[in-house]
């Protein structure tokens, strides 16, 4: 078994790593009383903890003794005049079940103690092949994407924004778009959550951003470029000089920059979406609520955080057709527009669903209906045919 304790590194923030070091071995004797006698338990180092059960009778003895685990750190740790709340995740590997080999099942508990960790709470998790089978396609992916952004594989592809009424082109959103020679396409969902976990996110960013700029210095001067800010970036206090820094080179001006960032990543770093969104939002650039509606606490942001537009979330346009989700769409609506808002559609992917939002009163829709996101080079094609018609 291997254990991770929650809430330690607020310890050693808060009251110092003599505490820290205090709680170590208060939770170090609790394990030793949770345990059978005979039973190994060791500190692999910090707040990382092994043991080791010879001769179980399979995976309900070893729940047990889990069980006993979890219950010893149930109770808060005193430390002088404070007392604190320490959980543990646990995640167990068999022999031979799972493993043949002490390093093998020292690796499968690790495997398992992070599907406990993501619980957020006490927890103990058992070592799955399927969950072995992600881990190593995870950082199998990990390798090909760190490939892929230093050859530049992944490039951004274009779907175009339009007015409602007009369907003529606004603007586009930049997607990122990465196909393996191997692998085929990967979804965006699967490799945008390794970048922002590895670093990554900030120089594929940057990459994007300039070939999106690159893209846009050759539309017309009215039409808006769209690219995603994700949560990790509002770390990087330098984000807005590298943007206006970009734009400036590629000849873009600010205005016609619109970057959208979800109420959850908002939510995640409010301060520093105020202090880089702020500064952007001075010299120009828009900034746009996406996936509007599904977040928890909308109105509060929407009064207190600066934004030009919102982008109401496709899972309400897709079932448009029913009597609920068009009145909530026709609420979100004439809410934004009480803010002064623009209001964007994602997802409209017939004309029912476009007569429906002008009747709302939505000025733009994005989706299918108008056009997939294409290549760069396929972008100039669509004034082409606006001009000639």
């Amino acid at each position: 078994m291997l254990l991770d304790l929650n809430g330690f590194k607020r310890v050693n923030d808060v009251y110092g790593h003599g505490v820290g070091d205090e709680l170590l071995t208060i939770v170090a004797q609790r394990l030793v009383a949770a345990v059978r006698e005979g039973d190994l338990v060791a500190r692999l180092g910090g707040d990382e903890f092994a043991i080791l059960s010879l001769h179980l009778m399979g995976a309900e003895a070893a729940t047990n003794i889990a069980m006993r685990v979890l219950h010893a750190l149930e109770d808060p740790i005193s430390t002088g005049t404070y007392k604190h709340q320490i959980g543990s995740g646990i995640g167990i590997a068999l022999i031979p079940g799972d493993a043949t080999s002490l390093q093998e099942a020292l690796r499968k508990a690790d495997v398992a103690l992070y599907r406990a960790k993501s619980e957020r709470r006490s927890a103990l998790r058992f070592f799955e092949e399927e969950m072995d089978r992600r881990v190593q396609d995870r950082d199998r992916l990990d390798g090909d994407l760190r490939e892929a952004i230093a050859t530049n594989s992944i490039s951004p592809f274009f779907q175009p924004v339009v007015d409602l009424k007009t369907k003529n082109v606004l603007g586009f959103e930049a997607i990122p778009r990465w196909t393996d020679a191997s692998l085929g396409e990967i979804a965006l969902d699967r490799f945008i959550p390794v970048a922002e976990e590895n670093g990554l996110i900030h120089e594929l960013f940057e990459r994007l951003l300039k070939q999106s700029c690159a893209a846009a210095a050759s539309w017309p001067q009215d039409v808006t470029l769209a690219l995603d800010i994700f949560p990790s970036q509002l770390k990087d206090r330098s984000l807005h000089s590298l943007i206006l820094s970009v734009l400036k080179e590629s000849g873009v001006e600010p205005e016609r920059l619109e970057l959208e960032i979800t109420e959850s990543a908002l939510v995640h770093d409010l301060e520093g979406a105020q202090v880089i969104l702020g500064a952007l939002r001075k010299a120009g650039v828009k900034i746009v609520l996406d996936n509007f509606g599904t977040g928890y606490s909308s109105l509060y942001h929407l009064r207190n955080f600066k934004l030009d537009k919102i982008k109401i979330d496709r899972s309400f346009i897709e079932t448009l057709s029913s009597r609920e989700s068009a009145g909530i769409v026709s609420a979100l609506v004439g809410l934004g527009h009480g803010l002064g808002l623009t209001i964007i559609a994602d997802g409209v992917d017939g004309s029912e669903q476009r007569t429906s939002l002008l009747t709302s009163g939505c000025e733009q829709g994005q989706g299918f209906f108008f056009s997939k996101a294409v290549p760069a080079e396929e972008t100039m094609d669509f004034f082409t045919k606006q001009y000639q018609s």
